[in-house]
Order: structure tokens, then C-alpha cells, then sequence
């Protein structure tokens, strides 16, 4: 199977379902993570041009330790939006990765690029199955199914399905840590030891379905993109 997990920023999917792709990596299946946007103002000193770069090897480094293929669109953070521009780069790369099954950031997350990213998504893997719709990619012969993971802190987010990475939760967090420019950001702009959020979040999500550690998805409830199948592992 072929998983594709659209993030906002470089560091996104870490925080919210890296150990579910972790653990499709060691179940056999080919995960990559395509950022949307660049993560270019996610710091006070760095300036954009060097920490675009930056973010960029920093989001290859988290993928390499999983065995996950990275991608992006390279848009500037701030200015992400459901435009045909940005709709058919998204397009792009559904139909070059041609996934098995999509997950991105749910319409409810707390931050304007990530609830363009969730529309973007939802919206391109429609146009990428119509096949006079036109990019540089041929298109793909349907519909993929869609899944949202949580939101951050879980704010807003009501679980229908949970994923136990209580095997891979090291992974995750050694993952998370290869964003080094956002674990200083995070304590400087928002106040928090953003590993030991991450990790009490899915400690959290783990108690609610009953073990140590997990990561929480919905499905985009849209016909005909609901499947009767279990897509998570």
C-alpha cells in the first residue's frame, strides 16, 4: 500500500501521526510526507531565505530515520490558500505519488496554512481523479481515501479511530527532534517543551483507547471517498 501524509510545515506530521507512518514503514508500505508549505517564518532571528533551507534538510532528516520519502510544495508560510495554483501543485503530487490512502490536518486545526492545507487536500484529491483536469501529471482512476489526524493539543479533534504507537513513540520523538530551529521557537513563541507536549498528547490519546501510547484520526466522511476497510495500521 502507498500512503501519502500531506503537513502544513516541515515538523507537522511528526507532531500529529509520525508514529502511524513509522509504523506502515515497518508493516511494508511506502509513506511519504509531502509539506505543503516551506516553514519559512517559523522563527524570530532566522531569517526566511535561511530558514526555508533550513526546515527543508531538517524535514529530510526526520524522514530518513522512518524510511519515508519527503516532498514539497515550497510555499511561503502565511500565504497558503485554496487557489488553483496551489490546488493543482497539490494535484502534482497525488498523482505522481498515487496513494493507497491520504492523510493531512483536520478542518478544525488552530492555524490559518493548516486549515488551507486540510481544504487544499480535500479538494485536490477530487481534481486529481478527473481526468481532463489538467497538470503535468496524468491523473489518477479514483478517488483516495481521506483521513484528518489530530489537531493540535487534540482541541476540537473527536477521534473514530486510533492508532497504537506505543512501538514506534521513540521514533516519533527522535523524529520531532531533527526540527531543531522549531524546538527553540516553540519554547520562545508559544511557552512549551514542545517533545513533552507531543509525548503527553499521544499519552493522552493512548489512555482513551487503552494503551501507552497513540495517535488519533477521522475520516473525511465524503462519498465516495469512505471505503468499508481499515486503511490505518
Amino acid at each position: 500500500m502507498k500512503v501519502l501524509a500531506f503537513g502544513c510545515h516541515p515538523d507537522d506530521v511528526e507532531v500529529a501521526c509520525a508514529g502511524t507512518l513509522a509504523k506502515y514503514v515497518k508493516e511494508g508500505h511506502e509513506v511519504t510526507v509531502c509539506h505543503v508549505a516551506n516553514g519559512n517564518l517559523g522563527h524570530a532571528i532566522i531569517m526566511p531565505d535561511e530558514l526555508r533551507a533550513m526546515r527543508r534538510e531538517e524535514a529530510k532528516k526526520a524522514g530518513s530515520l522512518a524510511g519515508i520519502k519527503v516532498v514539497t510544495c515550497d510555499i511561503n508560510d502565511c500565504i497558503v490558500y485554496d487557489n488553483k495554483e496551489q490546488r493543482d501543485r497539490v494535484v502534482d503530487v497525488i498523482r505522481a505519488e498515487q496513494p493507497d490512502v491520504i492523510i493531512t490536518h483536520s478542518p478544525n486545526d488552530y492555524m490559518p496554512d493548516h486549515t488551507a492545507v486540510s481544504k487544499l487536500v480535500f479538494d485536490a484529491s477530487f481534481c486529481a481523479s478527473v481526468p481532463h483536469y489538467g497538470t503535468s501529471v496524468p491523473g489518477i482512476a479514483e478517488l483516495t481515501p481521506l483521513y484528518y489526524m489530530d489537531t493540535l493539543a487534540g482541541v476540537n479533534f473527536m477521534p473514530t479511530e486510533y492508532v497504537d504507537i506505543s512501538s514506534t513513540i521513540d521514533l516519533k520523538l527522535e523524529m520531532l527532534e531533527c526540527h531543531e530551529s522549531q524546538m527553540k521557537w516553540m519554547r520562545d513563541h508559544d511557552h512549551i517543551d514542545f517533545a513533552e507536549f507531543v509525548k503527553t498528547c499521544a499519552r493522552f490519546r493512548g489512555l482513551q483507547c487503552g494503551v501507552d501510547y497513540a495517535e488519533a484520526f477521522t475520516q473525511a466522511y465524503a462519498w465516495p471517498k469512505v471505503k468499508p476497510m481499515r486503511m490505518l495500521p
